[in-house]
């Protein structure tokens, strides 16, 4: 995957859980080069018209915190304005 900031990362599959709406993967390399990188998203419905979406990631070594959580910012302004876009088209 290439971000807007230019970072690449070569992502591996861990799990897809289609009952628990549930991925995980792993960064195995690119640009950043963690020493260890682990990340779960996963979909819960709250209410019959509300869900939350959870995104947790592990990395080390410390000093990619900040530019991860950055991606991560991203990558959910992203899936909110695509989301909401869903949600006001006709059907």
């Amino acid at each position: 995957m290439t971000f807007t900031n230019g970072a690449v990362v070569h992502e591996l599959i861990v799990d897809i859980d289609d009952e628990a709406r549930r991925i995980a993967y792993a960064v195995l390399g690119g640009s950043l080069e963690p020493t260890h990188h682990h990340a779960s998203m996963q979909v819960f419905g709250d209410t019959e018209s509300r869900s939350r979406f959870v995104w947790i990631t592990d990395v080390t070594p410390d000093s990619l915190g900040e530019p991860i959580a950055e991606m991560v910012d991203q990558g959910i302004r992203v899936i909110k304005r695509t989301l909401d876009r869903e949600a006001v088209l006709p059907r």
